[in-house]
């Protein structure tokens, strides 16, 4: 078949050809728009699962159709690191004033609009952020403490009485959630809660890893109660079976049934692996029909594909004393590992793994899904592992 019309598009956040078995997830984003326009009350999104689900996809889509819609939408990507922190503040400050740029047009200025944008002008400048000019002097006494937690209720209490008057509502849409730092996570659990209890029709919809709603509800208790939250799982065999077969049968390319199953089998479900075995076998097929032999040529491909890029780029942010614990836990295959069995195997003392946890834990390489347990984040990491036993 040729390159150039290879469907099939594997990398982070790339919206794959056929994107399936996300309607409920893309639906709850539209009852949310709807409810809004109405004038009703709702919740903002959680979006979590291991890596590979397609989450980032999924943010982007939903980001999509709310801008759709007329929002006001903001997106943000967050570190885990003490440069991510400052960054995002300053990012969150010129995203929002950025934005409001567009609620000036026009000869006749709205009250509420230029009370907003004198809101953010102060807000950008406790902040430290600047470089966007929004024609107004910067509010006395609003938005400017320096405190988070006083400072962001404020702005979008006076940014959402100017959208409310437009029938439209403030999206923040945050990727990698459970890296923001404490504070700033905190100020943006208050300000949900406020605007719920006050009609603002300000709304999160974010994504992040598994353990994204205890993180949520450790930094805010009543966290549970604010968020839809929803799981993001590798996709059943008939999806996963469409990703496939959807974007491939109207360019030329046919499958076997074998060959078809053993490229389902291989990809667990997983849609990143769907999109790396579906490039694969685009290219080892001649056409127009993908044979078995085809299917095993592109598994092998795209298995080292996959072991070169998305299991490495992870494998390499580890210290070599992670790299153990993670060897450690590949005996339980996916997991989930009791983390006394994982000390146990490294002969050392469960409280001796605290740090090395921690450590992995912050670099979203592992999670813990219940007390006393740890498992991968990155689905078939254990086999990544046990094939390069002798290399790593």
């Amino acid at each position: 078949m040729q390159a150039a019309l290879n469907p099939f598009s594997p990398g982070s956040g790339l919206r794959p050809p056929a994107l399936v078995g996300r309607e409920r997830e893309l639906e709850a984003l539209e009852i949310l728009v709807e409810r809004t326009r109405r004038d009703l009350s709702s919740r903002g999104i959680v979006l979590s699962g291991l890596r590979g689900v397609g989450k980032t996809v999924l943010l982007n889509e939903m980001r999509n159709l709310a801008e759709e819609q007329g929002w006001f939408v903001v997106s943000l990507e967050a570190r885990p690191d003490a440069a991510g922190a400052s960054s995002i503040r300053r990012l969150l400050g010129r995203a929002v004033a950025t934005q409001a740029r567009t609620l000036a047009r026009g000869k006749a200025v709205a009250a509420t609009v230029k009370e907003a944008l004198a809101t953010i002008t102060a807000f950008n400048v406790s902040l430290g952020a600047s470089g966007v000019a929004l024609g107004v002097e910067r509010a006395e006494g609003r938005a400017d403490s320096g405190d988070l937690e006083i400072d962001l209720p404020e702005l979008v209490q006076d940014l959402c009485a100017a959208l409310a008057e437009r029938g439209s509502a403030f999206g923040l849409f945050i990727d990698e959630f459970q890296d923001l730092d404490s504070e700033l996570m905190r100020a943006l659990l208050v300000t949900q809660h406020q605007a719920g209890q006050r009609g603002w029709p300000f709304y999160i919809v974010a994504a992040g890893l598994p353990n994204l709603p205890r993180v949520l509800t450790d930094a805010r208790s009543y966290a549970e109660r604010l968020f839809d939250y929803r799981t993001v799982a590798r996709l059943p065999s008939e999806q996963a079976r469409a990703a496939l077969v959807d974007p491939a049968g109207p360019l030329g390319l046919d499958f076997e049934d074998r060959a078809l199953a053993l490229l389902l089998e291989a990809s667990g479900g997983y849609p990143y692996f769907l999109q790396e075995y579906g490039r694969a076998v685009w290219d080892a097929a001649p056409g127009p029909r993908a044979t078995v032999d085809d299917a095993r040529i592109a598994i092998e491909t795209g298995l080292a594909r996959l072991d070169d890029g998305f299991f490495r780029s992870r494998w390499d942010r580890a210290t070599r004393s992670e790299r153990r614990f993670m060897v450690a836990m590949a005996t339980d295959g996916d997991g989930p590992s009791a983390v006394g069995d994982v000390a146990r195997r490294l002969n050392i003392k469960a409280t001796s793994l605290g740090p090395y946890r921690a450590g992995l834990i912050s670099k979203g390489l592992v999670y813990p899904p219940e007390h006393g347990m740890i498992a991968y984040t990155v689905p078939g990491m254990d086999g990544f592992v046990d094939r390069h036993r002798e290399d790593l």
